[in-house]
């Protein structure tokens, strides 16, 4: 006999089954007993009436890995409206007793106890039901950008120099020679540009940055974008507007599990300029960047003045962006970059880029910067690239959003960090 999944056991109604999973819980009455089993699609109740099969339910411990056949019964207070009755029970894996109590409908427990023990963790249905909505999420934005004629790529994460600046970039030892784990995979996808126009690519990123804040990871998950033929970086956020609302689109199913409070993506996202965003919040019109208070104002202003859990913060000053971001015409003080906001938290960072050998070499030595460093980069540069531009979402932050997550390392797999390298 196949296998059923517990999902599907209404449609076996009155007929054998056998199901396979983990002993998500047990319990014993005077005459009956029930044996909770857990799999990949949810759960199912075995009902359990003669003392044999009760001694031997007495046997296992919950996360034991069983197979259970017995007969379909309908019972619309068991899970998915059906039960299994006169059961047998066959164990596939012992276990020792789980380090929390997975049975419960919510794990109260600290995170570094929730970290710790990762591998057993993730099983509870609510905790996997947060990394559902982040595949959802990847599916929806492969599927937005294939639609559009993109081209998925993959680039190396081992590389010769930093991309953003040495001072945040993993050192490791390359055959003898010092190479670096990748911040980003930016210079890739704009050569990339040069030869399928349109680029994205899901991976990981490296940032040696010593954070130790709810906010921050040292190794998260970059949904990065790149296209060619731009006016402008308004037509890059386009784009990520379009990208935002097919993943929002596909994970309407993973939601409800998840307790995701879904957006409403507007059709045009609220721009404010970075200048008008300082005096908005009451910053110092000197300030570089946008400190945790003023996004989380800013948040607060999208939604009260244009009902928007989005917001893009347009035109940062060229100081605080990389060599490759493009001026702002009739401006260079400022850049053709934005930061999107998404409930008051930076989410994205995109922009236009420079396009030009000449305008390359320009930007590199008024910071100093020999270019025979990034000769392999500005190769592509030298033999015509056009109008592009591009941006990053980091998945951790979009699914810590949607979860109202006080931390992101409550929605990454296997979080790194300042302090945690295990497991």
């Amino acid at each position: 006999m196949a296998r059923t999944l517990t999902a599907d056991l209404p449609q076996r109604i009155g007929k054998r089954a056998i199901v396979k999973g983990w002993v998500h819980r047990r319990r014993r009455l005077s005459r009956v007993a029930f044996l909770v089993v857990r799999d990949r699609s949810g759960l199912a109740q075995v009902v359990i009436g003669d003392e044999a099969t009760h001694r031997r339910l007495d046997e296992l411990c919950e996360e034991t890995v069983v197979s259970v056949e017995g007969t379909v019964v309908a019972n619309p207070k068991a899970p998915g409206g059906a039960e299994l009755t006169d059961p047998r029970i066959t164990v596939l894996g012992s276990a020792a007793p789980p380090p929390v109590e997975l049975w419960r409908p919510a794990l109260a427990v600290g995170l570094p106890t929730l970290l710790d023990h990762a591998p057993v963790t993730w099983r509870h249905p609510a905790r996997a039901a947060v990394w559902r909505l982040a595949a959802a999420s990847l599916r929806g934005f492969r599927r937005t950008l294939d639609e559009r004629g993109f081209t998925e790529i993959q680039t190396p994460k081992l590389v010769s120099g930093s991309t953003e600046s040495g001072a945040t970039v993993f050192t490791v030892d390359y055959f003898g020679r010092p190479a670096y784990l990748a911040q980003s995979p930016q210079f890739y996808k704009q050569m990339m540009v040069g030869v399928f126009e349109r680029v994205y690519e899901v991976g990981p990123v490296f940032r040696a940055e010593p954070h130790d804040t709810a906010r921050h990871l040292a190794e998260y998950v970059s949904l990065d974008v790149e296209l060619g033929f731009v006016a402008d970086h308004r037509d890059v956020l386009a784009v990520l507007r379009d990208v935002l609302a097919g993943m929002v689109d596909t994970i309407r199913t993973e939601a409800a599990g998840a307790g995701a409070r879904l957006p409403t993506v507007p059709e045009q996202i609220p721009v404010i300029h970075f200048r008008d965003a300082l005096t908005l919040v009451g910053a110092d019109p000197d300030e570089p960047d946008l400190a945790p208070e003023h996004e989380r104002r800013l948040g607060r202003w999208a939604l009260d003045e244009h009902g928007s859990d989005f917001v893009a913060v347009e035109g940062y000053p060229a100081r605080k962006r990389p060599f490759y971001t493009h001026p702002e015409p009739g401006d260079p003080r400022f850049t053709n970059s934005f930061d999107l906001l998404f409930r008051g938290l930076e989410l994205v960072t995109g922009g236009q880029r420079l396009h030009e050998y000449s305008d390359y070499a320009r930007a590199l030595t008024d910071r100093g910067e020999p270019t025979d460093a990034y000769e392999p980069y500005l190769q592509a540069f030298r033999h015509g690239m056009p109008p592009h531009g591009g941006f990053a979402i980091g998945l951790e932050r979009w699914v810590a959003r949607l979860v109202d997550a006080d931390n992101v390392r409550r929605t990454a797999l296997f979080p790194r960090d300042l302090h945690r390298l295990a497991p």
